[in-house]
């Protein structure tokens, strides 16, 4: 009897299973799930925060650098050229937080497309009857679900593509408005570097960007305004942020 009741009071390990069952079918609107849907759109909020501050960056430097080439004719036309690297580097950072940001975007589709939509409209079912597992994956494990070229391709449409058209305009304008000669080929040339070998890198920049923006693809991103039936959260994937 003594051994039995030192069995009761002494403390045992800690129970590894505290969670089991806090997300069950009884749950309301103070639960758990309520305060983890919230942080998730916390998240979600500061990282796109960090997009924003990004473009908003971009797009100051580029005003800057445009303002200062075209107020004299004696500034040098490779300072834009100099500004669509800085551009690109810009495009890149973005698209590495854009593949952080779609981690918790797509825990928050997740939530409101199998769970808030039900809830509104039982007849409409739920998007995904794995949702819950593939969640629960994700939280032990969270990777990207979409490649670096289709973050890239993303930004690109949204936000880069326009800015890097209205840098090559204003190139050519600088080239044949601003030289004392017209020939773009000529004109073009910085230091021993011929014009035609400028021109060409030019050229094969644009193909380039404009290849990953248009090319057909099957969207992974499970967003608002592009939806897709291939999400992402089935792949392998585990790359670092």
């Amino acid at each position: 009897m003594r051994d039995e009741q030192e069995q009761i009071d002494a403390p045992g390990p800690a129970d590894s299973h505290i969670g089991e069952g806090l997300f069950d079918e009884t749950m309301g609107p103070g639960s758990s799930f309520a305060h983890l849907y919230r942080g998730e759109i916390h998240r979600m909020k500061l990282w796109r925060e960090r997009l924003d501050r990004t473009s908003n960056w971009a797009i100051t430097l580029m005003a800057g650098i445009l303002t200062w080439s075209f107020s004299a004719q004696t500034h040098p036309h490779y300072i834009i050229l100099l500004g669509v690297v800085t551009l690109s580097i810009f495009l890149c950072i973005e698209a590495r937080r854009f593949r952080a940001y779609d981690i918790w975007r797509s825990r928050v589709r997740m939530f409101q497309q199998n769970v808030f939509a039900y809830a509104l409209d039982p007849e409409g079912g739920v998007v995904d009857e794995n949702w819950r597992q593939k969640l629960g994956n994700d939280y032990r494990m969270p990777n990207m679900k979409m490649s670096f070229e289709e973050a890239l391709a993303h930004r690109l449409r949204r936000v880069y593509l326009p800015l890097f058209v209205v840098m090559l305009v204003a190139w050519v304008i600088q080239l044949t408005a601003y030289t004392d000669t017209a020939n773009l080929l000529v004109s073009a040339g910085i230091g021993s570097i011929p014009g035609t070998v400028v021109t060409g890198l030019v050229a094969t920049f644009y193909v380039g960007i404009t290849a990953i923006t248009f090319r057909p693809r099957n969207w992974k991103v499970n967003g608002e305004l592009i939806p897709s039936d291939v999400t992402g959260w089935n792949r392998p994937e585990r790359d670092e942020a």
